[in-house]
Formats: C-alpha cells, structure tokens, sequence
C-alpha cells in the first residue's frame, strides 16, 4: 500500500510555514517603523548589503520575480531612499544605490533585525543552532538556492 502524504509532516510545507511565520513576525519591525513592503525591505537591504546594483542583480540575490523588484525600486525611490542611474555602457540598465535617507532608515531597522534573528534562535543550544544552520545549508545546496 502507498504511503499517503501527510501535509503536517511533508518537509517542503513544514519549511514553507517556518518561514512564513518567521516572515510574518519579522516584517511586523519594519512594517510598523516604516510601512515598507516585505520586497522593500529585501531591496532596501540587499542595497546596503552590496551598494550600487541593478534591479535584476537585487532580485537575484533576493529571490524576487522582476516585477516585485521593479514595484520596490519605484516605492523608494518616491521616499528618496534610492537613486536610479542609467547605465553609461547599456542605456537599457539603471545602477541603484541608497541615499543618504536610504542608508539612514537601514542603519535604523539592522539592529532590531539583528535582535530578531537572536531572539528566534535563542531558545536552541548552540548545537541545535549549528545542526539546525548546517541542515539549511545542506538543503539551499540541494535544491541549488545556496548564495556563493
């Protein structure tokens, strides 16, 4: 007789509700402070994190469809939190980058994403953290999601 798929227990939907839930509870910082949409927030950071980027570099680091990038770039850019630029070498590019605004709100929000980070993983040992990081990394790998 087949195994019949319980959902409560199939790891792609067991995965998919953590990070739901940690999504949830984390833009809620954010959200709250700023109003930003959970792609601004990923924008607003990945811009930090790397500086001058196009939007096709940000959603490939963020893992954000085209239009959900191009929606975020817009919205900040109307708070002047970014600059667009066109590209010199190909016109049909723009290099983005943070504002001093931009830069300000981010060094604002670090800290408490940081603390949440902490405070979610708080409840493990240091074991359980590391073979619990060490699983992820090991399924990112697998399923080819493992940043370089």
């Amino acid at each position: 007789m087949a195994q019949k798929l319980q959902l409560e227990n199939f790891l792609p939907y067991r995965l998919n509700r953590a990070a739901a839930a940690a999504s949830v509870q984390l833009s809620s910082i954010y959200r709250q402070k700023y109003g930003l949409t959970v792609p601004e927030w990923r924008t607003l950071s990945t811009l930090a994190q790397f500086g001058e980027l196009t939007a096709k570099q940000i959603g490939a680091h963020s893992s954000m469809h085209k239009t959900k990038v191009s929606r975020a770039v817009s919205s900040l850019n109307t708070r002047r939190w970014l600059t667009r630029k066109r590209d010199t070498a190909d016109r049909r590019l723009e290099k983005l980058n943070l504002t001093a605004l931009g830069e300000q709100a981010y060094r604002q929000l670090e800290p408490q994403m940081l603390d949440f980070e902490v405070q979610l993983l708080a409840g493990l040992t240091k074991a359980e953290r590391d073979s619990m990081l060490r699983g992820i990394a090991i399924l990112e790998k697998a399923l080819g999601v493992l940043d370089s």
